[in-house]
């Protein structure tokens, strides 16, 4: 089923709370495809009598695969919502985190139900997937979401055989949703937003369950949560060291400075666990996933294509923005996380560099940086760009040299072929 026949909306009020209602889902007819004419020109049935498609896609972005049990989140700074100075900082825990893997498995099968594009009528050739697979630079997370995409069984417990999370019902917070309740009172989201007791409803998420893997070849993206802590903070030694220990923080820690918490998260994130702590299960598989890390584990037995489009060159320079060619088109797909921290964007000059010099191979015709017209030998092909950040989010100043945003866009602009920008991030 796709949207065009049928959509999720939000349906009558279940319970009522005191900033906004809790609400069921229902389903709502479809809706129907525009067609750009000032872009095209012709109406949609002229465009699809020229001739058949050249290459269909599915798109995923920013699944989030969230170890909720790790020692290394944050999310008693959940405490400073509506506080601007810790706006990059939130959210660091969303009430239904814990069913996050089962809601992937399901968006698998769902893409693997397609059986062909509703447009064209043509197969998915490949599934592109624009970064964020994970939540906080964890080889467990990672773990996890290849088995969600690989298919087999998906784990999405970590530490002990309890359940060591602030939703459990135990947790000395009452900001977050406990669906099964908890010893200090009806929570946050209860009483605000109306959120329903589910008892077990926790249990059930961590349990190991079975994914039915993609059925087609996909290709990946490195976002800033696959990067950075939380996909702000830069995985420090002191960091990495605790995202496997067995402490994990409750508290602020004391003498916070609201005005400079951001960049102490950004660079010192190991600071924000000097607050109250307590006891959880170490766990030596939460170990932080580095790029090197990251790319390595796209190769794997059976991936499709080989790498999951991560290349030898890849894995020898620790880099991880590359192409992948179609029949039809060119695939180009830019590493946008910011070493330096911080949840924007932002592209390396040498990354440009690269990009200019893969665009040139398949135009025949293009501008150069002073304007002039340009003739080559080369054959034509179209280009898709994809990247986990959109241009209007490259604008994290924090590393030194990187290039400005309208400068890769005035890249981009002198090549013609470039017809499509698949990006994430903003969670629109």
């Amino acid at each position: 089923m796709l949207t065009v026949h049928e959509r999720i909306v939000p349906g009558p009020v279940l319970r009522a709370g005191s900033s906004s209602s809790y609400r069921s889902l229902v389903t709502a007819e479809g809706e129907r495809h525009s067609v750009r004419t000032e872009l095209t020109g012709p109406t949609g049935p002229e465009i699809r009598a020229r001739g058949e498609a050249l290459l269909a896609i599915g798109h995923m972005t920013d699944l989030h695969v969230t170890d909720v049990e790790s020692p290394a989140r944050f999310e008693f700074l959940h405490r400073f919502v509506g506080d601007s100075r810790f706006r990059e900082l939130l959210t660091m825990q969303r009430p239904q985190e814990a069913l996050n893997s089962h809601a992937i498995a399901a968006m698998v099968r769902a893409i693997n139900a397609i059986e062909a594009a509703p447009v064209s009528g043509s197969p998915i050739e490949l599934l592109v997937m624009t970064g964020d697979a994970i939540d906080n630079a964890q080889a467990n997370e990672f773990a996890t979401y290849t088995a969600l995409f690989e298919g087999g069984m998906v784990n999405p417990a970590s530490g002990g055989i309890e359940t060591e999370s602030v939703q459990s019902p135990g947790w000395p917070d009452g900001i977050f949703w406990k669906p099964d309740g908890g010893g200090f009172g009806p929570d946050h989201f209860r009483l605000a937003y109306g959120f329903p007791l589910v008892p077990g409803l926790l249990d059930r998420a961590m349990r190991p369950f079975e994914s039915q893997g993609l059925r087609m070849p996909w290709i990946g993206c490195h976002g800033n949560h696959e990067e950075l802590c939380q996909g702000v903070g830069i995985v420090t030694p002191e960091l990495a060291r605790a995202m496997v220990a067995g402490r994990k923080p409750i508290g602020v820690p004391e003498g916070l400075d609201a005005a400079t918490a951001l960049e102490t998260f950004v660079t010192r994130p190991q600071h924000f666990m000097s607050g109250a702590t307590v006891a959880v299960t170490a766990d030596p598989n939460r170990k932080p996933l580095d790029i090197g890390a990251f790319v390595e584990a796209h190769f794997r037995p059976g991936a499709r294509p080989d790498g999951h489009g991560f290349t030898p060159t890849n894995r020898r320079d620790r880099t991880s923005y590359y192409l992948h060619d179609t029949s039809a088109v060119r695939l180009i797909v830019l590493d946008t996380s910011c070493r330096a921290g911080g949840a924007d964007g932002c592209v390396e000059r040498d990354q440009l560099a690269w990009l200019e010099e893969k665009l040139m191979e398949v135009h025949a015709v293009y501008t150069d940086s002073a304007g002039n017209t340009v003739h080559t030998s080369n054959a034509n092909r179209l280009v898709v760009i994809a990247s986990h950040h959109p241009l209007f989010t490259l604008r994290n100043e924090r590393l030194v040299g990187a290039a400005p945003a309208d400068e890769l866009l005035r890249l981009l602009h002198r090549f013609a072929n470039v017809i499509l920008c698949l990006n994430g991030h903003v969670h629109l």
